[in-house]
């Protein structure tokens, strides 16, 4: 029993964690309005504010996955975590737009290395398929619903307080997650073999995520192809090396490469809802800061629940096909819903409804998508594949983001040149987007559906305590 608590601590303490780097992907899309008016940043250049957390977060990755797996996933964590808070203070406390981008930057490397290793630690604690599944809903919501929580705590602390809130907020957090992680993670297993890192391929594949992260948010054409360059140097060098950086046996892994795809496609629809959703309810319905967090809250508490208490509970029964496919399907269904939102909106008729289908369908979704990324992976390469996981939701938000942005933008612009209204013009903008969302979260659900082939999860045998634990 006192094994099973410490086991559901240590994943509250990493859930907590990483909650916080989760958060701080979108808590500042509300606040960016205040952080312009305060530090001066140019309309271009203010993009930088989410950025330059995007490039450092998503080049990391994969190095802090192996870093895990070849110095420890607890001594990883625990230095994520410093490096994460002490960026947090510089942000909030910076004097100047340079000084804020810089911080979000660090803020970026500390989240890869909590992001990367905390997905090993979960599947290292939890080996029973019953309670990896209850453990997975819950590191499920963390990583669906960080999003919607950030809109709504951004909003509040914008709106409340001010924006340097956003950052400082992280503060006690990670102190404490720090203080708890230290006591609640089971140390790091002894490493027989160590083994060395993988110099050039760690260089050629960071390179490769950051030219191809700012070549995206940037739209740099040329950048993405000096990144498809460097991935075909990346592949080449790992075929030969003696120890590769990400070993290529594992891309014959059938599931983690079709969880990768899907993990793509949804994170391009989810990253784009979140952001669009927001801008669409301060821009077309004129929605203040506070007011577009609170509207998020119906999102963030039907994906808690779903997360929590349902997604678990289908995967035992059904498998991880089905509500996998369910879920997607019915978070396609949502972004539906949203590209038919008009200027003159109503919260109620339009607004909510898709919210909720959107709580539901990625509450359910998550787990199944997690588990069968990380089914087939050996113990002492979770670290690398739970990296490898994070970096294909990283790059898929920002490639969705990225195109989606710049299809509203083109759809607004030929609206306004055939002589339609701005608000018109603008939320034309939006639905094009939202529809396009809604086609990749749809594809999503079918790639699951028909490739996935996930091993079979036995049900656990009923034990008293441990249940009354569990929960």
């Amino acid at each position: 029993m006192t094994d099973l608590k410490s086991r559901w601590l240590a994943l509250y303490v990493l859930c907590l964690g990483d909650l916080m780097i989760v958060l701080d992907q979108s808590i500042v899309n509300v606040a960016l309005p205040s952080i312009q008016e305060d530090l001066g940043f140019s309309q271009s250049a203010l993009a930088w504010v989410v950025n330059a957390y995007l490039l450092t977060f998503g080049g990391f990755l994969l190095l802090s996955g192996r870093l895990g797996d070849l110095l420890g996933n607890r001594r990883v964590f625990l230095g994520g975590v410093t490096f994460f808070t002490i960026a947090s203070v510089a942000c909030g406390l910076a004097p100047t737009s340079e000084f804020l981008v810089v911080g979000r930057a660090v803020q970026g490397l500390g989240g890869a290395a909590v992001s990367a290793v905390a997905l090993a630690l979960i599947m290292g604690l939890f080996s029973d398929p019953g309670e990896r599944a209850k453990a997975m809903g819950v590191f499920g919501f963390v990583m669906s619903g960080g999003g919607a929580v950030g809109v709504l705590l951004g909003g509040v602390l914008t709106g409340l307080f001010s924006w340097h809130w956003i950052f400082l907020v992280n503060v006690p957090i990670g102190i404490a997650v720090w203080l708890a992680a230290r006591r609640a993670l089971p140390a790091d297993a002894a490493i027989e073999q160590r083994g060395r890192i993988d110099v050039l391929g760690a260089v050629l594949v960071t390179g490769a995520l950051m030219l191809s992260v700012y070549g995206i948010v940037s739209s740099t054409w040329w950048l993405l192809g000096a990144s498809a360059a460097l991935v075909l140097a990346f592949v080449l060098w790992e075929s030969r090396t003696a120890e590769p950086l990400v070993p290529l046996r594992l891309f014959r892994l059938r599931n983690l490469v079709v969880a990768q795809g899907v993990g793509i496609l949804w994170a391009a629809a989810m990253f784009a809802w979140f952001f669009l959703a927001a801008l669409y309810l301060q821009q077309v319905l004129g929605y203040g800061a506070l007011e577009v967090g609170l509207a998020f809250l119906p999102t963030s508490v039907v994906m808690a629940y779903c997360s929590l208490q349902v997604s678990d509970r289908l995967v035992m029964r059904f498998g991880i096909r089905p509500p996998l496919v369910v879920g997607l399907g019915l978070a396609a269904a949502s972004l539906a819903l949203f590209s038919r939102a008009p200027v003159d909106g109503n919260f109620w008729v339009d607004v909510l409804p898709s919210m909720l289908l959107l709580g539901v369908g990625a509450g359910i979704a998550f787990n199944p998508v997690l588990l069968a990324a990380m089914g087939d992976v050996e113990p002492h390469e979770a670290g690398l594949a739970s990296g490898v996981v994070n970096t294909s939701f990283m790059m898929g938000g920002a490639l969705g983001l990225a195109v989606l942005v710049s299809l509203s933008t083109w759809r607004t612009d030929a609206l306004a040149e055939s002589g339609s209204s701005a608000l018109e013009a603008l939320n034309g903008g939006f639905q094009l987007a939202f529809a396009a969302g809604a086609v990749a979260a749809l594809l999503a659900a079918v790639a699951g559906g028909v490739l996935l082939r996930p091993k079979p999860l036995a049900a656990p045998e009923p034990v008293a305590d441990e249940e009354s634990c569990a929960a």
